[in-house]
């Protein structure tokens, strides 16, 4: 019996799970039993339900899904791992799902169901015969993380890295390292602790590694990492590794361009050897991973099939914060325009950056310092959505100041002037600054090609 906490994906058998959230899933209840759900997890009869409905009724909802997962977690001999990190969690979540699936049957969550309700609801929905799963979680304040990650009772734990990223609920850089290591605390007696160790707050997350007794493994591109990074070869539609695994040479490709990617990457793999899986078919595997929309995807959209017009778009446009956009404007800067297809003639790197949000007392410094990245000069034009991003379009060069909108339907209602033939561009914002509305409007002008062949 699969469980669900939403009517609109529910299937005939499932088990309703009657959340408090936005809105109280009691009030679905009815609705669900008519589509056909198996019954309800509940904690009271809702109205407009009769008693002898299949009600399952527990003193609080959300303990109950809590005792479901953790049931589900108890019967498998599932290796699980936990990822997290102030960026890259799902894209990594994803590249373990392709490169342990061809090893044995994978369990991974849906979506970015990484908090309090989506990691329960993924370990209930957990196969019995499971043998890899992995888990993502994911936090917004102090004290998220390690419940979870008990919950789940990790084989190995996995630390993407840490970046400014929710500083309001956070006083400092440090303070989010330390909830991230807090990770550690769900691993099973000898399990493995991975994590980026070129942070400057690396040495926390080691030393919180060694508290809990975990085995510690780090990947990076400094000279003492276990699985060290020697090149990242950026191109068009990949990123071309060369590795070291334990001072063994690895070579391994991304099915698509960032260094932010090959570093994620290269820890999942060392995650893929920790438990249990073949590190050459896991290297093998990896490339059949590519990012999901919104979360680097490119695509080529094509203007004309006749004149064979067309341009290129990155959509970023899923979350952001500074180390997450520094690493797609990387990606921007390193992609190859198409000259002589356009109105101009050159093709040009175009970002449209929105909003970063949740970043505190210093969001209008840490937007403004988008204008000193390294490389910036190579992107022709930079339009800015939301009110923080009118800190960097002041900061920018004239020459690359393009226009400056309060909200994203703004920008997304004269979408065709701000593109041509040929042209490369990055949409990249956080969630709440809407920029996937432009997304969707740049999309609108093309004939629905599918993504370009190995592209991010």
């Amino acid at each position: 019996m699969r469980r669900t906490i939403d009517t609109r994906t529910l299937q005939p058998g499932d088990l309703f799970v009657a959340l408090k959230d936005v809105r109280d899933g009691h009030d679905f209840v009815a609705a669900a039993l008519e589509k056909g759900a198996a019954a309800a997890l509940v904690s009271r009869v809702p109205d407009g339900v009769s008693p002898d409905a299949p009600l399952l009724i527990v003193p609080d909802v959300q303990m109950g899904l809590e005792g479901l997962g953790a049931f589900a977690r108890a019967r498998t001999k599932a290796r699980v791992v936990g990822v997290t990190g102030s960026v890259g969690k799902t894209s990594t979540k994803e590249m373990l799902r392709a490169i342990l699936s061809g090893q044995g049957s994978t369990h991974a969550a849906e979506a970015s169901y990484n908090n309090h309700w989506g990691v329960p609801l993924t370990l209930a929905r957990m196969p019995v015969g499971t043998r890899f799963a992995v888990i993502e979680i994911g936090m917004n304040h102090p004290g998220e993380i390690a419940p979870l990650a008990r919950l789940a009772h990790l084989d190995v734990a996995m630390i993407t890295t840490v970046a400014p990223a929710h500083l309001e609920a956070f006083e400092s850089l440090e303070g989010i390292a330390q909830e991230k290591a807090s990770i550690f605390d769900g691993l099973v007696p000898a399990g493995v602790a991975v994590f980026n160790g070129d942070l400057a707050t690396s040495p926390i997350l080691a030393a919180k590694a060694a508290e809990v007794g975990a085995q510690r493994v780090s990947f990076g591109m400094g000279a003492d990492a276990d699985w060290r990074l020697v090149e990242a070869r950026l191109g068009d539609g990949a990123t071309v590794c060369r590795a070291t695994r334990h001072g063994v040479p690895l070579l391994y490709k991304v099915s698509s361009p960032g260094r932010h990617f090959a570093l994620n990457a290269l820890g999942a793999l060392a995650v893929a050897e920790a438990l249990g899986a073949d590190p050459m078919i896991s290297a093998h595997d990896l490339g059949r991973w590519m990012p999901p929309p919104g979360r680097g995807h490119r695509e080529r959209i094509v203007l004309d099939i006749v004149e064979e017009t067309y341009f290129d778009m990155i959509d970023d446009a899923f979350n952001a914060n500074p180390a997450s956009m520094a690493a797609a404007l990387d990606v921007l800067v390193a992609a190859k325009p198409t000259d002589g297809i356009g109105r101009v003639g050159g093709g040009r790197r175009i970002a449209i950056l929105g909003d970063m949000l949740e970043l505190g007392p210093t969001e209008a410094a840490l937007h403004e310092a988008i204008a000193r990245h390294d490389g910036l000069a190579a992107i022709d034009i930079i339009h800015c959505v939301g009110p923080r991003m009118r800190a960097l379009h002041a900061a920018l060069p004239r020459n690359q100041r393009g226009e400056w909108v309060e909200t994203a339907p703004e920008l997304a209602a004269h979408a065709r002037s701000l593109i041509d033939a040929g042209d490369i561009l990055l949409v990249k914002g956080s969630k709440g600054s809407k920029v996937s509305l432009v997304v969707d409007a740049l999309r609108k002008m093309g004939h629905g090609t599918p993504p370009t062949e190995g592209t991010a």
